[in-house]
């Protein structure tokens, strides 16, 4: 149940940043579900490798390089998602900051306050 909160927040805010920052668009709602589930299917998959890989960058930088990975993911993303569109690398660095501030702030507005977090 909590996944699929997770997942509806997630395309709620992608849908409304799409909407708010002139670089991005997407269709409609349904497709932001569906870059909701690419994107967390990417953050499990494709993002611990680029992080791996990237390491020796990524210890250089004191961690800033985690921001240049996680708007390639968006323009990954972007590539794979019919409908949803970023139009440049510093659309997507902006997207992903949003969006990571956005769901930092709802996903602990929806958390049980008598759960442990990450559970």
């Amino acid at each position: 149940m909590r996944l699929l909160i997770q997942i509806l927040v997630t395309a709620f805010i992608v849908v409304a940043l799409s909407n708010f920052l002139p670089g991005t668009g997407i269709e409609n709602y349904m497709t932001g579900i569906w870059v909701a589930i690419v994107l967390g299917l990417m953050n499990v998959f494709v993002k611990p490798i680029l992080i791996l890989f990237t390491l020796p960058v990524t210890i250089f930088t004191f961690g800033l390089f985690l921001l240049v990975i996680n708007a390639f993911i968006i323009m990954i993303c972007s590539s794979l998602v019919k409908g949803f569109y970023v139009d440049g690398f510093w659309w997507a660095l902006l997207f992903s900051l949003l969006l990571s501030f956005c769901q930092s702030i709802l996903f602990a507005a929806f958390q049980n306050p008598n759960q442990k977090p990450g559970i």
